[in-house]
């Protein structure tokens, strides 16, 4: 399963995620779209609004689930925890 996560270094619901898949020994992949710069930066926030509909963080993409916002329960049923 192929997991990313979109977050913002000072959002303390995308830490609660990063803490949350690392203590439950996930493999993922992070941007942190507030320390990207310029095209990289838009080209990011583009794609959160794409999964999402919008700009709210932290988005997981789990294969083709979407998960916004920190939500344990919906996060433990697709990565089968």
């Amino acid at each position: 399963m192929k997991i990313h996560l979109y977050a913002l270094s000072t959002c303390p619901y995308c830490r609660m995620t990063k803490r949350y898949l690392d203590e439950h020994g996930i493999t993922y992949e992070i941007t942190e779209v507030d320390l990207l710069d310029g095209d990289e930066k838009q080209a990011a926030v583009d794609e959160v609004k794409r999964l999402s509909g919008g700009t709210s963080f932290p988005v997981l993409v789990a294969d083709n689930e979407v998960i916004v916002g920190f939500n344990k329960s919906k996060m433990a049923a697709v990565l089968g925890l």
